[in-house]
């Protein structure tokens, strides 16, 4: 769910787009960010079913923006390219980070989504993205996994005779 904020004009989102590259990716997510956003969707994942996919992306395509393509549809398009939708109880979520577009978006199989509201969603989202505002990209991340691996625990608990089914791989991506 997105964190709405007014969308900048086509120029502006433009040079957005243009600025943010995959250096600037690496600057607010390094290694070990990313190892502990892995760490954290590894340990989540052993208090629900539900399978944890993040993405982080520097920037859309210059095409994609002149065409107006929204983060949201970005993040579709990345749950369904990268399978997350192709889980034994449907139950796969996206966390999709747009950095050029200050804009983070989850999107969740309806194994799961019929448990969570948009609201609760959205919360997450704000976690993430107040954080990101102030530059603190780590911990703000971590700080909302926290949250939607408790959202997810509600929705979806882990039962006594479940083993580790991990699906998804914890890894976070950087496109």
């Amino acid at each position: 769910m997105p964190h709405n904020t007014p969308s900048p004009s086509l120029p502006v989102r433009l040079m957005r787009h243009l600025r943010s590259t995959r250096t600037t990716a690496r600057r607010a997510f390094p290694s070990t960010t990313l190892k502990a956003i892995q760490a954290s969707i590894g340990e989540g994942e052993q208090r629900h079913r539900a399978q944890v996919r993040v993405i982080v992306e520097a920037a859309l395509s210059l095409g994609a923006v002149r065409r107006g393509e929204s983060a949201r549809q970005r993040a579709h398009e990345l749950f369904s390219h990268y399978r997350i939708w192709d889980t034994e109880e449907n139950c796969g979520v996206l966390v999709y980070i747009n950095l050029a577009d200050r804009k983070v978006e989850i999107v969740a199989d309806r194994g799961i989504n019929r448990h969570v509201t948009r609201e609760q969603w959205q919360e997450v989202c704000r976690l993430m993205t107040a954080g990101y505002a102030r530059g603190d990209y780590e911990s703000s991340t971590l700080q909302a996994l926290a949250a939607l691996h408790a959202l997810l625990q509600t929705a979806m608990p882990r039962q006594d005779d479940d083993r580790d089914h991990n699906e998804l791989s914890d890894k976070p991506l950087l496109l």
